[in-house]
């Protein structure tokens, strides 16, 4: 009388084939993660006893996960993009390595090769009747020595939460630039001030979070990629201080080092100097650098962008 193999044996010759472990071709690495990602999706399958038709559901979100294009948001959402920069953070603090500015993450809506200026450049297309921004401050390395030709490439929504290219109503690269600096390691934009955003309400990963009875909301804040020759490449954001999402960001992004404070101007003579016309709101924020061991590590990672 034949006997069943047990079921856990089972499980080993169907995880070991699936992962292509008996295969002599393929990547071995990426067999050894699609090895211990089956195996753990399986095990959690049989710890809650998932039926067949809560798995298909969930094939099917990936599905419309897909076609709304918010895998990267919802990466974000469930706290999978903070968790690379903590572990950068473990492996920079194991190493006794030199720490800068904080990173935080970068966000699904980056777009390459905003228009570039020196010293100072407009981002925002004149379309909205919105708060003045003036945004500036000073890059410098870990003495406190200005950096010059850093490129400080920033990005930020509108006063609806859009972002230009994602956002139809918007003009190409609005509220997108670079700047470079000169010896001083000065930049400014002047910009409008932005306000946070929320998940698409009808889409995939807002209704992941209805889920776990979580929001989608982000406080306003401002990207930031900032390089420089011989310097390592930074992804951060600040946030600006008294948005109600400050410590509450769906995204996991804020960091006490990158909130600044948003400070009211009136003084004309200062915003005639910054052709400006009235009131307007200042921020000012500088970036610390850390010195590159290799060329690598001067560069942005890489992952799918728009226009990249």
């Amino acid at each position: 009388m034949s006997v069943n193999p047990a079921k856990q044996t089972e499980l080993e010759t169907l995880l070991a084939i699936s992962s292509g472990l008996n295969a002599t071709q393929g990547n071995p690495r990426f067999k050894a993660i699609m090895h211990q990602l089956l195996g753990d999706l399986c095990l959690t399958i049989k710890k809650f006893d998932i039926t067949d038709e809560e798995f298909w559901l969930a094939v099917n979100y990936l599905n419309e996960l897909g076609e709304r294009k918010e895998a990267a948001l919802l990466a974000a959402g469930l706290g999978l993009e903070h968790y690379l920069d903590m572990r950068a953070d473990e492996k920079e603090a194991a190493a006794g390595n030199d720490v800068g500015t904080p990173r935080t993450i970068e966000g699904p809506l980056y777009v390459a090769n905003a228009p570039l200026s020196e010293g100072y450049a407009r981002m925002d297309d004149g379309s909205e009747d919105a708060e003045t921004l003036w945004l500036h401050g000073t890059i410098t390395d870990l003495e406190g020595k200005p950096v010059a030709d850093a490129i400080v490439d920033i990005w930020h929504a509108n006063t609806l939460g859009g972002y230009s290219f994602f956002d139809a109503s918007q003009s190409e690269y609005n509220l997108r630039r670079r700047v470079q600096t000169g010896p001083d390691g000065r930049y400014a934009v002047r910009s409008i001030v932005p306000c946070g955003y929320g998940c698409p309400p009808d889409g995939p990963t807002q209704k992941l979070l209805n889920g776990l009875g979580r929001h989608g909301n982000r406080p306003a804040h401002i990207h930031f990629f900032v390089s420089a020759p011989g310097f390592k490449h930074l992804t951060t954001q600040i946030n600006l201080n008294g948005d109600q999402y400050l410590w509450d960001d769906f995204a996991f992004a804020t960091r006490e080092e990158l909130i600044a404070d948003p400070v009211k101007i009136t003084d004309s003579k200062l915003s005639q100097a910054r052709d400006i016309n009235g009131p307007h709101t200042e921020v000012s924020f500088n970036f610390a650098l850390v010195a590159s061991d290799e060329s690598q590590q001067e560069e942005r990672g890489k992952r799918a962008r728009v226009k990249e």
